[in-house]
């Protein structure tokens, strides 16, 4: 079954994937379109983060790309062909979309953007819904669907729990284009960083997490941080309850308790 995963992974047309030092590294190799959300380069997205998830080599994943742009959102040809099409099969496609997005801010590892170009549209949402978000200051960002008559429909349903109503109107509704200046005060990203130490910082804030980090913690926090804002107060405190105490039973807290207590510096992989 592992041999058929990558088999099927080193086919892929559009998607790069290598694992070195514990970090995934998913690459969008589409430059000439500006890597383009094709419905053949979602289905290669999905199909490398699903590899990533159940990698053991991957404690991390970095999502990055090929060319001068990180992503310029839909295919427009692509959705101008699925017009002609019926509802059936537009839901479908929409889908096919919502299920990357999902994957992405549920998958059970850390998922870190590194933005070297323009990440507009649905490719703005696909950077800026990942754990951690850095960019180069030239990037570009913007949900600018409104200004084509298309809609920000997937993607306002993260922004919505991310920075909230207010910002999320001023984004939508105008489909302005910002800076990543702007995209770091509004809290889509996390860092803007010169664009010859980018992967270099990556690099390096993707060790970290690896090195000082229990994995089985970090998923753990990452499911609950996703779950939380949906369940009412006294339930949301009685799923945290019980996550802490069962925390408390597994071997990376006992390992990691037990280092700290004799003073011992603990390296996770």
């Amino acid at each position: 079954m592992e041999d058929m995963a990558t088999q099927e992974l080193e086919a892929l047309q559009y998607i790069r994937y290598e694992a070195n030092e514990a970090i995934g590294y998913i690459t969008l190799n589409r430059p000439e379109k500006r890597n383009a959300l094709s419905s053949e380069l979602v289905t290669e997205l999905k199909q490398a983060f699903e590899y990533a998830e159940n990698d053991p080599r991957c404690k991390v994943v970095v999502l990055r790309a090929e060319g001068p742009a990180f992503c310029a959102g839909a295919d427009l040809g692509y959705i101008q062909e699925l017009q002609n099409f019926g509802y059936t099969d537009n839901l479908a496609d929409s889908t096919h979309l919502m299920q990357l997005f999902h994957q992405i801010y549920t998958l059970k590892k850390v998922v870190i953007a590194q933005v070297q170009g323009h990440a507009l549209a649905g490719g703005c949402g696909l950077a800026t819904l990942c754990d951690f978000s850095f960019a180069v200051p030239e990037a570009k960002f913007g949900y600018t669907e409104v200004k084509i008559g298309f809609l920000p429909a997937i993607v306002s349903v993260f922004l919505l729990r991310k920075i909230g109503e207010a910002r999320t109107k001023q984004l939508l509704l105008t489909g302005d284009v910002f800076s990543a200046e702007k995209a770091a005060a509004y809290n889509l990203i996390n860092e803007v960083v010169p664009a010859e130490q980018l992967a270099d910082h990556v690099y390096r804030f993707a060790r970290r997490l690896c090195v000082e980090n229990s994995g089985q913690s970090m998923e753990i926090t990452k499911e609950m941080i996703g779950r939380i804002p949906e369940l009412p107060l006294e339930e949301s405190l009685r799923y945290a309850a019980r996550l802490n105490a069962e925390a408390r039973g597994s071997e990376d807290c006992r390992r990691g308790i037990s280092a700290f207590l004799n003073k011992e510096k603990i390296t996770w992989n």
